[in-house]
């Protein structure tokens, strides 16, 4: 189960309520630099924009891929690990906004991390060390350290264990 808070709304869908939840301006300085991150081809400082103007955790040597997008909205609840790779076109998000309610919950990518490109990111999980996630997964539930995920709906492909015996 993916750990985030829920708030319930009344009246219209939460999309409509959205900055009751979040200030404007704050998504606007947020979505300038996500923008200048996303095209940003030197990952140094690529990872120091996302470090000092979003309030992201990236530790040393992690890789944001060209495209990558972080959660405009709070990104701040993003943590990305020493050497991790976040492939092409991958979207992190922290929150989600539905019908009735909205949620928001960390994005815990731990160190050595792999993910491949085009994946998806739902608020609330934690990808655990050495995991690898396939490209174009919805991670929608917590990866098991040295796990390989893949698909929509995301599935473990190989445990660590696994993984070790085929060597």
């Amino acid at each position: 189960m993916r750990q985030t808070k829920r708030y319930y709304v009344k009246d219209s869908n939460s999309l409509w309520q959205i900055y009751k939840t979040v200030p404007f301006l704050k998504v606007m300085k947020n979505f300038i630099f996500i923008q200048i991150g996303r095209y940003m081809p030197f990952l140094g400082i690529k990872n120091r924009i996302y470090m000092t103007f979003l309030r992201m955790d990236v530790g040393k040597e992690a890789a944001f891929a060209l495209m990558v997008m972080p959660d405009v909205m709070f990104p701040e609840k993003i943590t990305v690990g020493n050497n991790a790779i976040i492939g092409y076109n991958t979207t992190i998000l922290a929150h989600e906004y539905l019908k009735d309610e909205y949620r928001i919950g960390e994005v815990i990518i731990e160190d050595d991390v792999m993910i491949g490109a085009n994946t998806t990111i739902l608020p609330g999980v934690t990808i655990g060390k050495g995991a690898i996630v396939s490209a174009a997964t919805l991670v929608h539930a917590d990866v098991p350290a040295g796990a390989f995920v893949g698909g929509n709906p995301m599935q473990v492909i190989y445990t660590r264990e696994e993984m070790n015996t085929r060597t």
